[in-house]
């Protein structure tokens, strides 16, 4: 398991964050203080507290780097 921090700010963000998790097969967790969520679920996302950075939670250690990659745009 891995945490990075992460920044989705605008609702653009949002759903291209969505769109890019969706197609990893890894198990990926959102965390915002004491509320953890599905990260492939645009309602659960939009039920946090955006204005501040999330822990993306990677639950696998094959595709770390792959994940990273994929949403560099995201991280903090």
């Amino acid at each position: 398991m891995n945490i990075v921090k992460i920044k989705l700010d605008s609702i653009d963000k949002v759903k291209g964050f969505v769109h890019k998790v969706a197609v990893i097969d890894s198990d990926l967790d959102l965390v915002s203080e004491r509320y953890t969520i599905n990260a492939k679920s645009i309602m659960g996302i939009f039920s946090l507290d955006l204005s501040k950075e999330l822990q993306l939670v990677i639950h696998t250690e094959s595709e770390v780097e792959a994940v990273k990659k994929a949403l560099k745009e995201y991280l903090v």
